[in-house]
């Protein structure tokens, strides 16, 4: 195969493409509208750090990255639950304690996976060029949108039809250093400060920092201008090892927290969407990035159902992926009611004590929606049928695999 491909979008999703197409002997051209991030260009308070799990996972071991990702990133076998006078409760993924979502700078990945397309033949990079048209991108058969949730490439196409429903909350990135260079709380645990309305989560680096975020409404951001008052009362513990609060939270910006809803994905059978340009998502259920390289994973499966047919296999793209970003966009969503309300009360450890009990019980025969999410490759929409319906229908090759971590 020689078709020429654009991928609008150097970021995770479009790299991972690139790397896919490449490998089927694709010639591919990715642009990107801003600077090479790996000669050090920094988007202050934008990174939100990735939680990597099995479906993200599955797509760089077919592309034989997963190795050189894992040696960056911190496994997290469980939350680490705050509350307000410090106290700690830890709640493992899964039964047996073994299985782990895995902490990973959004700028470490994304340099990594820009080095591992540009190092394949047919691949050509070009930054700080901002797409405005497909007329752009003249001369390319094929033009992939990966462009994330403000897709250039969507809003290039009327025909695809879509809307943003963003919520009454946004984001705010903090940081807690090492302390005596060590981390300064357990880097094996997703760390989450539930307090109703809002909520903090911390994620470990390897520089053993933690990068932290404020999920708060933005009424909050905007009535709180000095957070030192707050911090003591709602968030003691972390407040004691966050020397750098007031300069981060004056400074880092409130990013917005919002689902893109769009359809249909594909025009005229060569122009197409991935990502979050197709179904941005919430990040509550930590699927944003596996959810688009799963996206690469099904369209290279595609492209070999159909011998690089591109209508056609950007029409089975399409169709199979689409229930599947729907069923995510809702569990995110209800994710982040578990996690700010729920995941303190005595009720919910209760029914987690439970699951992990039929867990142990019915070895391959009951596993909990997260793990189902986060530990394996069942289709999401799968996943949000009941129990009952979805039971007969999960291969073994989706479940985890042995001795995973």
């Amino acid at each position: 195969m020689t078709d020429d491909v654009a991928v609008v979008g150097a970021g995770l999703a479009g790299c991972l493409l690139a790397c896919f197409l490449a490998r089927r002997g694709h010639r591919v051209t990715l642009y990107e509208r801003r600077p090479d991030p790996r000669l050090g260009f920094v988007e202050r308070g934008r990174s939100i750090n990735l939680a990597l799990s099995e479906r993200g996972l599955d797509a760089l071991r077919r592309v034989g990255l997963d190795g050189a990702v894992m040696k960056v990133a911190l496994p997290m076998y469980g939350r680490m639950m705050h509350s307000p006078t410090g106290e700690l409760t830890f709640q493992p993924y899964s039964a047996d304690r073994q299985r782990a979502i895995n902490s990973i700078s959004r700028g470490d990945l994304n340099a990594l996976l820009l080095d591992a397309c540009t190092a394949m033949p047919g691949v050509t990079v070009h930054f700080e060029r901002r797409i405005t048209g497909l007329d752009d991108l003249r001369g390319h058969q094929v033009v992939i949108g990966a462009d994330g949730a403000n897709s250039a490439v969507r809003q290039a196409v009327p025909a695809f039809e879509h809307r943003q429903d963003f919520l009454e909350y946004g984001y705010r990135e903090l940081t807690i250093p090492p302390v005596d260079g060590d981390f300064a709380m357990d880097p094996s645990a997703l760390h989450i400060w539930p307090r109703g309305r809002a909520m903090m989560i911390a994620l470990p680096n390897p520089d053993r920092s933690f990068t932290a975020t404020l999920f708060w409404p933005h009424r909050d951001f905007t009535e709180i201008t000095d957070p030192t008052a707050h911090f003591q009362q709602h968030y003691p513990d972390a407040y004691a090892l966050m020397p750098s609060l007031t300069s981060d939270y004056a400074h880092n910006p409130v990013g917005a927290l919002g689902t893109v809803r769009c359809w249909p994905w594909v025009y005229e059978g060569r122009v197409a969407l991935l990502g979050d340009a197709a179904h941005a998502i919430v990040p509550f259920y930590g699927q944003g990035a596996n959810c688009a390289f799963e996206d690469c994973v099904e369209l290279d499966r595609c492209l070999d159902e159909t011998g690089d047919a591109w209508p056609e296999a950007l029409e089975r793209y399409q169709e199979r992926r689409k229930e599947n970003t729907d069923a995510i966009a809702e569990m995110a969503l209800e994710n982040f009611v578990e996690m700010r309300d729920k995941v303190g009360s005595r009720v919910f450890l209760w029914r987690k004590r439970i699951q992990h009990a039929l867990e142990r019980a019915l070895p391959g025969r009951y596993m909990s929606r997260y793990e189902l999410v986060s530990f394996t490759t069942v289709p999401y929409a799968q996943i949000r049928r009941p129990a009952l319906l979805r039971r007969n229908r999960v291969r073994a090759d989706q479940l985890p695999r042995v001795g995973q971590g």
